[in-house]
């Protein structure tokens, strides 16, 4: 998989000890696979479980499948170092061709439009890899940042579904 650059961000593909380093916490490890500085807070739990749908042994096994698409955002800092600000997630390779696709920003880093940059950036490489036809991703009605995003890269509405505990979630996709 190939590294994205966006006018403000590089777009780094995810990779087996990356996850492993993050999903296990150690942070020292995760900066110098991914040759950037994390978060203060990152990597923890909380991350970990909205960043990764699949468990570890799942993406060791088939990382082809469940990393596929995956990056880190990378953007520079005051003094130029390179620092870890979210990430895009597809949630694996998808059999039916409709990718789902899922991002999230660093609060310190938020409403500074890198969301909007890193997903069009990842939309745009999804929608030309052999055997996808759309990218579909869900939100909630009152998550007004996210809807934000997702109409700024041109996703439309397309259904609802449920979560499993918070609800009714808006599904929106953008075709080839």
């Amino acid at each position: 998989m190939t590294l994205l650059r966006t006018a403000r961000l590089e777009l780094v593909p995810m990779t087996v000890a990356m996850v492993e380093a993050v999903m296990l916490e150690r942070k020292e490890d995760a900066e110098r696979l991914i040759a950037a500085r994390m978060p203060r807070r990152w990597p923890n739990r909380e991350l970990v479980e909205r960043a990764f749908t699949a468990s570890l042994e799942a993406i060791r096994a088939h990382p082809e499948v469940r990393l596929w698409g995956d990056r880190v955002l990378i953007a520079r800092g005051p003094e130029g170092e390179p620092r870890v600000i979210g990430s895009v997630v597809f949630h694996g390779r998808p059999d039916d061709g409709i990718a789902e696709i899922a991002y999230g920003v660093e609060e310190a880093s938020q409403g500074q439009g890198y969301a909007t940059e890193a997903v069009a950036a990842c939309l745009a490489w999804a929608l030309q890899e052999a055997g996808i036809v759309a990218v579909q991703a869900a939100t909630f009605a009152w998550h007004v940042p996210s809807l934000r995003v997702i109409g700024k890269v041109g996703m439309t509405p397309a259904g609802t579904r449920d979560h499993e505990t918070l609800g009714e979630m808006l599904v929106f996709e953008r075709r080839r």
